[in-house]
């Protein structure tokens, strides 16, 4: 834990600790028995009120710069903390205990954080000389925005040629803007042409609020840089299509967020092992996994107002595909995973892309008409849209495909193993979408890359939820091809007698060889 924050979590231990006895005391009945009889459920009261405190990142005081944000986590902190304990007296039936003692503490215990949150933000005010709004990271500078309008511009009018270019956004960048930021800034340069954008035609931000670029015009930006992360903006597809409109055809757009593989470093750095993966658990469940269920998203976001989001590195890149960008370079720098994205095209039309544990995806059918396959999650949300870009990064498994692919989660990788994704695929085959025996739906982008020959024997049939290669045994993605052309073949012949075939070559090299989903 850094210093500054451990310093804030002391005092509020100590803070939470006053709050308590001075509570009791005002119960004459109790202050003889106090202690003997509550110190115990205090210890566990204390357990919680400091887990969700971290978690709800209310010891970060020392970065905040308004009043306000250092209010907020406070509030939302203390209301899970109280929700939570209330759930547990009733769940627990704990109702020998002093309401009086266990509300006043809560209510008496966040009057006085707020008091001494409002103490630290006087004395930084008075420290710095002037309005605490105003005060500045020494990392990154909030920037005025600078724009000029430009209609209908094409991608040519992203680059200036060297003699049109009075003035590049480089110089300002190198000396002013990242002049704290080198390895940023040399990142930037080693990817874009910098020297060639324009400064007139470049906006650099650090906000996490659509409302600063949301009033700009169209197409007037050659390059936007944000040094926010994008785990604090509360729509991030919102977000990215304002960019993208602003932004020139060819344009780039650079941002940053903190991935869930560097969260989770963070916690295992900053505390001892046993309490940092019990921090690991309730944070997983608080960040990843209620934000992604109906009735506990809306709880989530309404505690979090959207700020410190966990999200993985495969769902930051597959929003920018979805909105409209390509990704041409990423890098992880300071603890923060940066992107440039370039934008090519508007935004996708899919107005509900998969984010839930059951996910439709959009795959090829018979007659090359789409269906919707039913599975459990393995993969990151939006992971989906990534299939040309990991496509161009990453080599196929012989399988058919991609090798050490980034987009599959933890647990996903398991339930691949023991074919608990394809479960759902049964809703598809009660349907009748598909057969139980059959060429597997394959997506866009895969269908893409079979020969014309073999898609089209593929259209003349229905998929099916056990593929052909099981019965097979393929090792390399040509080989895969073959086997399904021999199949498809022999199918146009013998239906019945080649389905019963391949499936219980198939059922035998499950269940005796192992063959596994990956």
């Amino acid at each position: 834990m850094k210093k500054a924050k451990f310093k804030f979590f002391l005092i509020d231990v100590i803070v939470i600790s006053s709050a308590f006895l001075f509570t009791a005391w005002l119960k004459p009945a109790t202050r003889r028995v106090v202690l003997p009889t509550y110190y115990k459920p205090f210890l566990i009261f204390l357990a919680v009120w400091i887990i969700l405190s971290i978690l709800s990142d209310k010891y970060s005081i020392s970065i905040r710069k308004q009043l306000a944000e250092m209010v907020r986590p406070i509030i939302r902190g203390n209301f899970s903390i109280l929700a939570f304990l209330t759930i547990l007296i009733y769940a627990a039936n704990l109702f020998a205990f002093s309401r009086l003692i266990f509300f006043g503490t809560i209510l008496f215990g966040t009057a006085l954080e707020l008091f001494f949150v409002y103490l630290y933000f006087l004395h930084k005010k008075i420290v710095n000389n002037k309005d605490f709004s105003s005060v500045i990271s020494s990392k990154a500078k909030y920037i005025e925005p600078v724009f000029i309008k430009q209609d209908n511009v094409s991608l040519k009018e992203v680059y200036c040629d060297d003699l049109e270019v009075k003035k590049s956004v480089y110089h300002d960048l190198k000396h002013k803007y990242l002049k704290n930021l080198p390895k940023l800034l040399g990142f930037l340069n080693k990817n874009i042409q910098l020297q060639k954008l324009k400064y007139v035609s470049s906006l650099i931000l650090n906000t996490h609020t659509i409302f600063n670029i949301e009033n700009l015009d169209p197409h007037s930006q050659s390059i936007f840089i944000n040094l926010h992360k994008v785990n604090d903006v509360r729509r991030i597809n919102q977000y990215f299509i304002q960019v993208n409109k602003n932004l020139k055809t060819g344009g780039f757009f650079i941002g940053n967020g903190e991935t869930i593989e560097d969260h989770a470093r963070k916690i295992f750095s900053s505390y001892p092992p046993v309490f940092s993966l019990f921090i690991y658990i309730i944070d997983f469940i608080y960040r990843r996994i209620a934000p992604k269920l109906p009735i506990l998203k809306e709880l989530y976001f309404a505690l979090s107002g959207g700020m410190n989001r966990a999200i993985s590195k495969a769902e930051i890149l597959g929003r920018l595909y979805f909105c409209g960008f390509i990704v041409i370079a990423t890098e992880e720098i300071n603890d923060s995973f940066y992107f440039i994205a370039q934008k090519i095209k508007d935004p996708l039309s899919d107005k509900n892309p998969s984010y839930g544990p059951l996910i439709k995806l959009k795959r090829v059918g018979k007659k090359k008409e789409y269906i919707y396959i039913y599975k459990f999650r393995t993969m990151h949300p939006y992971s989906e849209y990534l299939q040309n870009y990991v496509h161009e990064s990453s080599n196929l498994h012989f399988t058919g495909k991609f090798k050490d692919d980034f987009r599959i989660t933890g647990w996903g990788k398991i339930f691949r193993r023991l074919w608990i994704d394809e479960l759902p695929q049964l809703i598809n085959l009660f349907r009748g979408e598909i057969s139980l025996m059959g060429v597997r739906a394959l997506s866009d982008h895969y269908f893409s890359l079979y020969p014309k020959d073999i898609q089209q024997m593929r259209c003349e049939l229905k998929p099916g939820l056990v593929p052909p290669y099981y019965a097979d045994m393929p090792n390399s993605f040509e080989e895969i091809i073959e086997s399904e052309r021999n199949y498809l073949l022999k199918k146009q012949n013998r239906k019945i007698l080649t389905d019963t075939i391949y499936f219980c070559k198939a059922m035998y090299n499950i269940i005796f060889k192992h063959a596994r989903s990956r």
